[in-house]
């Protein structure tokens, strides 16, 4: 399907409304990342649809020149699974929190991995829930105490990348927020993946998080890259090594934290080609072009339906 590129600025992919993130928030390198990596793809921002849920993260269709739904908690990936299979051609992307996709919308992340629809989940990972002042979210790990929380966390945290990669997602990578041209690079390779890509963007909160803080993690970082990881599997044979070896590598989280890309598999068909063995002009003529009505009447006749599936 032939996408028609555009030659816009990333200032021009920017909405107009008064960004409201507390100072030093993380958000804003993930927001400099993104226009930055619609701008070098050349994406029309017509057909960009972004996705969100509940939170910090989820004000991020408000500050983009781009098509953009506001979901509720928690449901921010079947909201874009939708978007997506109803029009292929758009190119959807969610932007969510740790708690709002790995809390109460968890179901919905592991259960994108058994689709692998192509479209693209950012993860905005702060361990705490900041919109509703600091609370432990599933990321912070036990006995960690933020100066929000007045005892330690007492929860076991996830780890998002060995959930993407045990849950079947293709496209799986961590990237930090204060390092925005890695980041754009990251999310440019997540947008050209076909299939669900997960980038999970380490995104300090100055307010709430006083743990993993800017200074914590600069001291901690290292890229994948420059260890010499190949993250590309070339045969389904060797799909399971990497992906065990990615889950090794995700699992490192103390002296050293590592960023970049984990584990890419394009030999798993995408769900929308897995369609097209079902409805050979799906992609031709997908839900959102068909017609349904003319003249505020439907063309479908339901008797009709029903009369041909009657059990005399």
């Amino acid at each position: 399907m032939a996408v028609l590129k555009v030659s816009l600025s990333p200032q021009q992919y920017r909405g107009k409304k008064w960004i409201d993130w507390c100072p030093g928030c993380g958000n804003f390198g993930i927001l400099a990342a993104e226009t930055q990596a619609f701008a070098e793809l050349g994406l029309d921002p017509k057909r960009i649809v972004v996705v969100s849920g509940i939170g910090c993260s989820s004000r991020m269709p408000d500050f983009l020149n781009v098509n953009g739904v506001h979901t509720l908690h928690g449901r921010a990936i079947p909201y874009a699974m939708g978007i997506k299979l109803a029009d292929p051609s758009l190119e959807v992307i969610v932007n969510g929190g740790d708690g709002d996709l790995l809390g109460i919308g968890v179901g919905h992340f592991v259960s994108a991995g058994r689709y692998n629809v192509d479209l693209t989940i950012i993860l905005h990972n702060n361990g705490v829930y900041g919109l509703t002042k600091g609370q432990a979210s599933p990321t912070l790990p036990r006995n960690v105490k933020t100066k929000a929380l007045p005892k330690p966390n007492i929860k076991d945290a996830v780890n998002p990348i060995v959930l993407a990669l045990a849950s079947g997602y293709t496209f799986v990578a961590r990237a930090y927020a204060y390092d925005t041209r890695h980041l754009k690079d990251i999310i440019k390779e997540a947008i050209k993946h076909k299939g669900t890509a997960l980038v999970d963007v380490l995104q300090p909160c100055p307010t709430y998080n006083d743990i993993n803080t800017k200074e914590w993690y600069d001291k901690r970082i290292y890229k994948l890259e420059n260890e010499k990881w190949n993250p590309t599997v070339h045969d389904e044979k060797e799909a399971m090594e990497k992906k065990l070896k990615a889950m090794e590598l995700a699992s490192e989280w103390g002296d050293r934290i590592p960023v970049g890309i984990f584990y890419k598999n394009e030999l798993v068909p995408t769900y929308e080609e897995r369609m097209l063995s079902r409805i050979s002009n799906y992609l031709e003529l997908p839900p959102a072009k068909q017609i349904i009505e003319t003249n505020g009447y439907s063309v479908t006749v339901i008797d009709r339906i029903l009369e041909k599936r009657r059990v005399v």
